[in-house]
């Protein structure tokens, strides 16, 4: 092997890590996307069509208010893809039902599109109210979240007279009562307390037909206990078997009837605990008939003798959300490290 060829070999080996060099430095870098910060969460359960342009449901008007141009994010394990805007603003319909909403919580926190380590949670729904606590159209934020199911019960001709049929089942206490944040329901309270609520004239005129006073209030914007619960109860016997739970385990009066908040709850409470979770309702039926119909009467109405308010109550429920998801992310460096003093 001669001096010479050993010279050219070398040249054209530094002419190659030369070229090599130019290549890498002109290629456009490749890094994996970085996961979604999220700064709220607004987990709606159904929507009645699409997700605009036609009859709302629970999502339509979250939807036309913050993710219109977003670009729909697919999340295998969750019912609906989660869609996201520059803010940090996320959102999705979960399902109906403890077990379908909860397991696509839980496949949306583990994903690792989203970062949800500073997230807010808004548990955003309609549901129903017992006529001696709210009406038609009202919006509630929970200030504690019960779950219905979790216990042992009976038939009530199998028990002694007027005594409940209702016993909670023990070493379950940290899965069926939560109890929000109070410093996080306060600023809830405090932000949209004054929000101006839409009311119909079905809704009024539907409201008639019970003696209670606040079942014939307008609507308004109120707290209390919300009561998860995969049976849809209806009649008095319910509601108050209902409230007796929620003082059985230490909370506030029961005041609306809906069917996923506890079982989301808990599925955030082991990824993230509950301090930054709020669950929002809308009252959209009344738990029980009037006292001049039955139960039954009550599930299966006449054509025309249903509650109206639905189209209201929905927008109401944005109306409120609103109110506080964007004052979280207009102030996040206030907000970011928790709950702010008021």
């Amino acid at each position: 092997m001669t001096n010479g060829w050993i010279k050219t070999m070398r040249g054209l080996a530094l002419c190659a890590g030369a070229l090599l060099l130019s290549a890498c430095a002109s290629a456009p870098a490749t890094r994996t996307a970085q996961p979604v910060k999220v700064k709220v969460f607004v987990a709606a359960m159904f929507e009645i069509g699409k997700n605009t342009g036609d009859r709302a449901g629970e999502f339509q008007h979250w939807y036309e208010r913050y993710w219109k141009d977003a670009t729909p994010i697919t999340v295998a394990g969750a019912l609906g893809p989660v869609y996201c805007n520059a803010d940090g603003v996320c959102g999705s319909v979960l399902g109906m039902g403890k077990v379908n909403s909860s397991s696509s919580m839980q496949a949306i926190l583990v994903n690792p599109a989203f970062d949800f380590s500073q997230a807010y949670y808004v548990i955003s729904g309609v549901g129903g109210t017992p006529p001696a606590r709210g009406t038609i159209g009202e919006v509630s934020w929970a200030t504690w979240l019960v779950d219905y199911d979790l216990g042992h019960r009976w038939a009530p001709e199998e028990n002694k007279a007027g005594e409940p049929t209702f016993m909670p089942r023990k070493g379950y206490e940290e899965y069926r009562r939560f109890k929000l944040n109070p410093e996080l329901v306060a600023w809830a309270m405090k932000l949209s307390a004054d929000t101006p609520l839409k009311d119909a004239d079905s809704a009024r005129a539907y409201r008639q037909r019970y003696p209670d006073a606040a079942a014939r209030r307008a609507p308004f914007v109120g707290t209390g206990t919300h009561m998860t619960g995969d049976t849809f109860f209806h009649g008095p016997g319910m509601s108050k078997q209902a409230q007796y739970i929620a003082k059985l385990y230490g909370a506030d009066d029961y005041v609306i009837t809906e069917m996923e908040a506890a079982a989301i709850t808990l599925v955030i409470k082991r990824t993230h605990g509950t301090d930054r979770v709020m669950s929002l309702r809308g009252a959209v039926n009344f738990d029980q008939g009037n006292p001049r119909e039955t139960t039954l009467q009550h599930l299966d109405p006449a054509p025309g003798e249903t509650a109206g308010g639905f189209a209201e109550t929905v927008e109401n429920i944005e109306r409120v959300g609103a109110r506080v998801v964007d004052h979280i992310t207009a102030n996040w460096g206030q907000w970011q490290a928790g709950v702010p003093a008021r």
